[in-house]
């Protein structure tokens, strides 16, 4: 992927060395305070409790127990690659949403702010650690990410490259281009309405139009600035099919549940990644009438 002579975005909090905000936890499982706080991100993200909780509890019984780090007292370094790398990917987002999203829907777009953190860290929404993957907080308008992440991608999911990096990003991004747009509000409202299942399968249609979004950006940033290289496309492709529901669900315990699928199937992530790469178009992306 091209990236160093596109926009950089000054919309960055670096906490990383900084401790602080996170939830502690001790060998025996997941205390009570960090069962609320799972909920809270369950709630504003639609990812699944038992998913959170699971994910919380597998990372605490490998790591013999999880504490917040201590603050190091050490400012971020601003000239770091992942920083440097991370600000280029936003600055994209970000000037391609400003012109894309008026002309296309006539919203007005306003960036997100990217918080990267390592460990644990406060959000908007509640504790926000790194068994939790990145997210989008509507509350304070903000992506968190923690960088260690991107090191799981390489060996977990789909194997990494900065393309495949950059999906991540945008599709969390994609998720404040829904907000704008109104589109999390009325999914929060209807979810109230109706079953467990049926709001799942809510949650996987937001997740399959970021996903679409993040597509949508792609597009437009290549048309742009010519930033995908031979491969880029393969590498995200298949993250996308990596962090699949149901590829996850058979790696974690042998048997896919579609009806507890919360970000959609392998094939579902990659099909929606590839119909926003394909349009550049935030209009092929309503997910919720196919």
């Amino acid at each position: 992927m091209q990236y160093e002579n596109t926009p950089v975005s000054q919309n960055i909090e670096d906490r990383r060395g900084q401790g602080g905000g996170g939830m502690a936890m001790g060998g025996g499982g997941l205390g009570l305070g960090a069962i609320i706080v799972v909920f809270a991100i369950s709630y504003f993200t639609g990812i699944s409790p038992s998913v959170l909780l699971n994910g919380a509890e597998m990372v605490t019984r490998g790591n013999g127990g999880y504490t917040q780090p201590a603050s190091t007292g050490r400012a971020a370094d601003p000239n770091d690659p992942t920083r440097k790398f991370l600000a280029h990917v936003l600055g994209q987002t970000e000037n391609v949403w400003e012109t894309v999203l008026p002309q296309q829907t006539g919203v007005q777009y306003t960036p997100a702010t990217l918080v990267i953190y390592d460990g644990a860290t406060r959000s908007g929404c509640g504790g926000a650690r790194s068994a939790m993957g990145p997210f989008y907080c509507p509350i304070d308008k903000k992506v968190y990410l923690d960088t260690s992440f991107f090191r799981d991608m390489k060996t977990k999911y789909g194997g990494g490259g900065d393309f495949a990096y950059a999906y991540v990003v945008a599709h969390e991004v994609g998720h404040h281009v829904q907000d704008l747009l109104g589109i999390l509000d009325k999914v929060d409202a209807a979810k109230e309405r109706v079953s467990q299942t049926q709001a799942n399968a809510l949650s996987v249609r937001v997740e399959l139009q970021a996903d679409c979004l993040a597509g949508v950006w792609a597009a437009n940033a290549n048309q742009k600035w010519q930033i995908l290289e031979q491969g880029d496309v393969e590498k995200a492709l298949a993250t996308a099919q990596a962090i699949g529901d149901d590829r996850l669900q058979n790696a974690a315990r042998g048997y896919a549940v579609p009806d507890s699928f919360t970000h959609g199937s392998s094939a579902q992530r990659a099909k929606w990644l590839t119909t926003g790469l394909k349009s550049g178009q935030v209009d092929s992306c309503n997910t919720f009438s196919r």
